[in-house]
C-alpha cells in the first residue's frame, strides 16, 4: 500500500508543472485569445457603467430574488425581448499575485486528491501506465468537469467551454505523466 505521504513529490511537481502550462496557456499560446470579445463603444459603455454607479459583483439581468415574480408577463416579456446576460464587474484590477498564488493552491489540492485516489486504486510497484491512466482520469476529471454545469447554465461561448476542456485534458495528462513517473516502486526488505 501507498501512504499519502509518500506521494509529496508528486504532489508538488504536479502542481508546479500544471500552473507553468496554465501560464503559458493564457499568456503565450493563442488559443484563449478569441475567449472574450471586447464591447462595441468602449468609452460609452464606461461611461454608462460609471454613471449608474454600479458597485462591483456579479450581476444578473433580467433579475428578480423572488420565483413567482419571474412568472410575472413583464417580466417574461422582458426576457424574451433582451438583452439578457449576466457580468462580474470587478473592484480594480485584479492582483496577478494573489490570483497565481490562489491559482497555484488550486492545483496544490487537486493533486493531493489525484494522489489519495491513487493511493486508493493502486499499489506500490504498480506499472507508469497503470499509474499514469488512474491519475490522468482523476486530473482530467478534476481540471475539466466542474465548471460545466455552470458554463451551461450561464450561457458561456462554447468555444472558451472547449477551450479550457482542452487544458484541463493537457493538465491532467501532465499530472498523470509526474505520478506516473515518481510512482513509489517495490522497496525490497532487507536480507539479513
Amino acid at each position: 500500500m501507498v501512504d499519502l505521504l509518500q506521494l509529496w513529490l508528486p504532489i508538488l511537481l504536479s502542481a508546479v508543472v500544471v500552473f507553468i502550462a496554465s501560464a503559458l496557456a493564457w499568456t503565450v499560446l493563442p488559443h484563449h485569445r478569441a475567449d472574450f470579445k471586447p464591447v462595441p463603444d468602449q468609452k460609452k459603455f464606461d461611461q454608462a457603467l460609471a454613471s449608474l454607479g454600479i458597485k462591483p459583483g456579479l450581476y444578473m439581468f433580467p433579475y428578480s430574488a423572488d420565483p413567482k415574480a419571474m412568472k410575472e408577463p413583464a417580466f417574461v416579456e422582458r426576457w424574451k425581448a433582451g438583452p439578457t446576460g449576466t457580468f462580474n464587474l470587478w473592484a480594480n484590477c485584479p492582483s496577478m499575485g494573489r490570483n497565481m498564488a490562489l491559482s497555484f493552491l488550486f492545483y496544490l489540492v487537486t493533486s493531493i486528491f489525484v494522489a489519495y485516489v491513487c493511493t486508493l486504486g493502486l499499489r506500490e510497484g504498480d506499472s507508469y501506465l497503470r499509474v499514469f491512466q488512474l491519475a490522468g482520469t482523476t486530473a482530467i476529471m478534476a481540471y475539466c468537469f466542474g465548471s460545466i454545469p455552470k458554463d451551461i447554465w450561464f450561457n458561456t461561448p462554447r468555444r472558451a467551454v472547449v477551450t479550457c476542456i482542452i487544458d484541463g485534458i493537457v493538465f491532467g495528462l501532465l499530472t498523470a505523466g509526474v505520478f506516473g513517473w515518481l510512482w513509489p516502486s517495490f522497496v525490497s526488505a532487507p536480507t539479513p
